[in-house]
């Protein structure tokens, strides 16, 4: 083992089977109400939520502890609009030049097209970058590991933290979004990941009618007697 290798106890709570059932139940409860906004109101939303929301998105594992995700909140609303408009431009070529007929075919359900308003309506714009390689104090460049994976896990906890406090948000990945670096003035290790837009839903907000797979479809048990199912 490792001279810098240390431990502490570790701080669990076991539940009993009664409890931990109901827990899940209503945690899953809450989370099937979860959707992606594209209809925000511009009501404000306290820094204290946000700040929050972006502490659990730290709790994430990452790979050898690198935690390679750099967040950036915007509510400048003189940024957003700059975002908004570099963003509107590349999502125009896309819609028009760069996605395949199937690309297209597949968002239809969706209702999407290059406008998006919420990325200056909402109260605030939430970049997360993720860090390709970190440095030392001294300069150092520094491997960091599983990069993409850790950067997905630490935004899957915000969008869950945010939904569980009452706020609405998108995952929004215009391509491409090297813009996003340049305009909030991010290093070069660090890649633009997602942009969320966040706050409240608008009044008589809608969203597609669509279904999510059901657990046989997207589950596959292997069963201790040897036996495959779904």
């Amino acid at each position: 083992m490792s001279d810098s290798h240390r431990s502490i106890p570790l701080d669990f709570t076991e539940r009993p089977p009664e409890e931990m059932r109901a827990r899940a139940e209503r945690f899953l409860r809450l989370m099937q109400q979860r959707r992606s906004v594209r209809a925000f109101s511009d009501r404000p939303v306290a820094r204290v939520l946000i700040e929050r929301a972006l502490r659990t998105a730290g709790t994430a594992p990452s790979g050898a502890h690198r935690q390679p995700w750099r967040f950036v909140a915007v509510d400048d609303p003189q940024i957003k609009r700059e975002i908004r408009e570099v963003a509107e431009e590349e999502e125009r070529k896309s819609y028009e030049e760069r996605m395949s007929d199937e690309w297209l075919e597949a968002l239809a359900p969706l209702g999407t097209d290059w406008r998006k308003p919420f990325l200056e309506t909402a109260p605030w714009l939430v970049a997360c970058f993720a860090e390709s390689y970190g440095r030392t104090g001294d300069g150092e460049r520094v491997k960091n590991y599983y990069v993409q994976e850790s950067c997905g896990i630490a935004c899957g906890l915000f969008i869950a933290a945010l939904h569980h406090m009452g706020l609405a948000t998108l995952t929004h990945t215009p391509a491409p979004m090297r813009f996003l670096g340049e305009l909030l003035g991010r290093p070069d290790n660090e890649r633009p990941y997602i942009l969320f837009p966040v706050g409240y839903p608008a009044e008589g907000a809608e969203v597609p009618d669509i279904e999510r797979k059901p657990l046989g479809e997207i589950v596959q048990w292997n069963r201790g007697d040897g036996s495959d199912s779904s």
